[in-house]
Parts: structure tokens; sequence; C-alpha cells
């Protein structure tokens, strides 16, 4: 099936010039240019994003390259918004970004609004605007704030897949378009409490066991106080397995502790099979994740990327936190790869690259995983981001507190742990 339609709405090339002040600031207060002005951007009734703006002096365009979080447009609200023209507000606020005692200690400068038209966004690149605007509506004789912007759109189709299931529970996984639902993967789970090998690259074999598999020092855990062995495999309709999680460092707690702890976090290697053989893997990235302690109850969670040579020299393409008791919205974003000096390890210019939905610790959890169509040459790409977020969604269970009892089908022997 073809990609679902996207569209990535872009505001960029950030910058505030302030007109010069006519007299001094009152005893009282401070001009803007000596604290912090951001503005705050909404279309229509998506959820608004925040973005510092820098100062600029010069009336030609900003050298500065900030930019908002893209809005991401997704086939529902571009069908709700068909031949409908989208309203762009942004508010200049000047001071602190957060609220003391219910009121926010921001003040409001000046706001301004952009009408945008989609009509051909699903087909070609946009730009709507780039240039200064003047803020609010004020006597042409008198100097005004002014902003710049650059407010652009690009298609950004993506293939969109949802498990039958909990990843547990080894279920299919559709590709979604519209309302039409067709199976493309089947998945295997195994969790093997006596952890026996498996056919994992000489990469792995020959490293020291403390890189891959530690365990809390000088102890020997007790049964039940570790998860390990977990493993899912994605097979293509065929049969053919073409990528795999493997849990490769058991998930313990801290010592005197129920929790896996950041410094000794569980992990996963996602892997594909090296050439044509189905008993051989290489590793395609690495996924760490532990529970976060703090005012929120946490998943914390890293993922790596790894070169053609192997595991060496791992570089993050997505780290953060999601709530434990709401789940969140695990994402990889192009932008950060492409800092990392990783955008060549995916195909494809620029844009969305990953996201999946993980539901909260105790909920039913069937992972939607969204994949840019132009990272995705061939099924098995798309397999590898299958593998990624199922072993997302199983970290929230390894990092359940160990207080706690998991389900049965995490728990269980498996008697055929191989991968082939």
């Amino acid at each position: 099936m073809d990609p679902c339609p996207f569209v990535r709405l872009i505001v960029e090339s950030l910058a505030l010039k302030l007109p010069s002040p006519t007299k001094p600031p009152p005893l009282s207060g401070v001009h803007p240019s000596s604290t912090p002005c951001f503005c705050k951007i909404r279309i229509n009734s998506f959820p608004s994003h925040t973005a510092l703006l820098p100062l600029s002096s010069s009336s030609t365009s900003p050298d500065s390259t900030t930019s908002a979080p893209a809005f991401h447009l997704d086939p529902a609200a571009l069908r709700r918004l068909s031949g409908k023209p989208l309203t762009l507000t942004l508010s200049v606020y000047n001071g602190p970004m957060g609220r003391t005692c219910g009121v926010r200690g921001a003040k409001l400068l000046g706001r301004l609004l952009l009408t945008v038209h989609l009509s051909t966004a699903l087909s070609r690149s946009n730009t709507f605007h780039n240039g200064w605007l003047k803020l609010g509506h004020t006597d042409n004789s008198k100097p005004s704030a002014q902003l710049h912007l650059k407010v652009r759109s690009e298609p950004d189709p993506r293939f969109v897949f949802q498990f039958g299931g909990e990843p547990e529970c080894s279920p299919v996984v559709f590709q979604i378009q519209g309302n039409i639902r067709q199976p493309v993967f089947s998945c295997k789970f195994s969790a093997d409490r006596h952890y026996r090998s498996r056919s994992l690259p000489s990469d792995f074999t020959n490293k020291p066991r403390s890189r891959w598999r530690r365990s809390s020092s000088g102890e020997k855990e007790r049964q039940g106080r570790d998860r390990k062995g977990w493993m899912i495999m994605i097979h293509d309709l065929s049969g053919s397995p073409v990528a795999a999680a493997s849990m490769v460092t058991p998930f313990v707690p801290s010592p005197g502790s129920d929790r896996v702890s950041r410094s000794n976090p569980g992990a996963w290697l996602i892997l594909r099979p090296n050439g044509a053989s189905v008993s051989s893997w290489k590793p395609w990235g690495r996924l760490e994740a532990w529970r976060e302690r703090g005012p929120v109850d946490g998943l914390g969670y890293k993922v790596e990327l790894f070169s053609e040579n192997g595991p060496t020299n791992g570089i993050p393409i997505a780290e953060g936190t999601m709530s434990v008791k709401r789940g969140g919205q695990f994402c990889i974003d192009y932008k950060v790869m492409k800092d990392a000096g990783l955008a060549s390890r995916l195909p494809g210019e620029e844009g969305f690259v990953m996201a999946s939905s993980v539901d909260g610790e105790g909920k039913v959890s069937k992972p939607v995983v969204q994949v840019g169509a132009q990272h995705i040459t061939c099924m098995a790409d798309a397999a590898l981001f299958i593998a990624l977020s199922a072993a997302i969604d199983l970290s929230m269970d390894a990092c359940r507190l160990f207080s706690h009892k998991l389900r049965k089908e995490l728990c269980h022997d498996q008697q055929d742990s191989s991968f082939s």
C-alpha cells in the first residue's frame, strides 16, 4: 500500500527587532532587550509551540536558524481542514516562560496573525511568508517591534502500522491507510528466564560480558529479581525473520531498591539479518531504559544507532522520559540525527523519522508506529522500526517496580528460544 498523506508546517528563521527606547525604563521595570523574549505559536485547535527569540538589530534577514517544533498534520486533520485556510497566531512575550502564583510573569509585546492555504501542500513544498512583520496594530508614525519568520510546508508522507495486540502476545502487525488494515508482519515473543545463548553477532560474544549483560555487582540475583532473555522477532508474510529486538542487558533493581536505575539500565539490541542467512544477525541500534526518580514517575530511555562497522561507536539519536502512568510518544527526530552527523545513516533527505505510541503501565498496549516514507526503501527497513517500537513498549514492563508482579506472558520460558 501507499503511505498516508501527512504535512509538516514549519515556522523558522525567527528573530525579534525591538524599537530603541525613547526614555529610560521606570525604576521598577527593565527594557525588553535585557530579558528573554519568546513567542507562542498556535494554529487553529492544535496544541501551541513555544520558541525563544534571538534579538536582531538589522533590517536584513537574520542569520539565525531558530525554529519552533513543526506542526504535523495527519490525514484526519487534513480532511478536517480541506478547503479551509489555517490561521497561524504568533504571540510575542518578554520575561520568564513559567508561571508565578498562577499569574504569567511575562509581558505580551504584540501579536500577529497569518493566513495559510494548504491547497497544494500534499503535492509540493510551499513558502507562505519570509520576512519581517510588525507586531500588533500600531500607529505607523511610532516605532514598533518587528518579528522575522519564515513559514513553509513540506509534504511528509508516512507509513502507519499498528500492532494487533500487545507485543508480548506475539501479534500480527497491520499497515493502515484510512479504513484499510492489511497484515504485513507477524511477531514472535519469547521470555527465556534461563537466558540461553542465541545467534548473536560475534561482536557481542567476543566483548566483555559486563558491557552487554550487567548485573548487581558482587551479588547473585535471586530468581524473580531480574528480567532477562526477552526477545521479539519480526517476520514478513512469507515467514522469514526480517528484524528482532533482543534484551542483552538484564533489567535488575539497584541495590536496596525495587527499581531499575539510570546508573544501571537494562538494554536491547535491535538486529537485522546479516545477508541471506537467517541464523546470523548484525546490530542496527541499541535501546537502554530505566525507571526515573523525581516528581514525575517516568520511563527514561536512550537510543543509539550503529554504523556498518558494528556497535563500537553508537551515537545517541533519541533520549527522553515519558510518564509511567500516562505513557506517551517515543520519537526519533531527524534534526537530532543531523546534529549528531548521523543523517546519512538512513535514506531520505530530511523530515520526520519515526514515532511510536506507548501506553502507561498496566494498560493494554497496541502500539501505533509511524515511519517517514523517505526512510523506507523496503519493508525490511520498516521492520527495524517495528522491532524498536516493541522494545520501547516492553521496556515499560521491564522497568515495572520489582515489588509488583509481571503478567504471565512475560514470565514463562519458551521451549524454542532460537532465532531460526
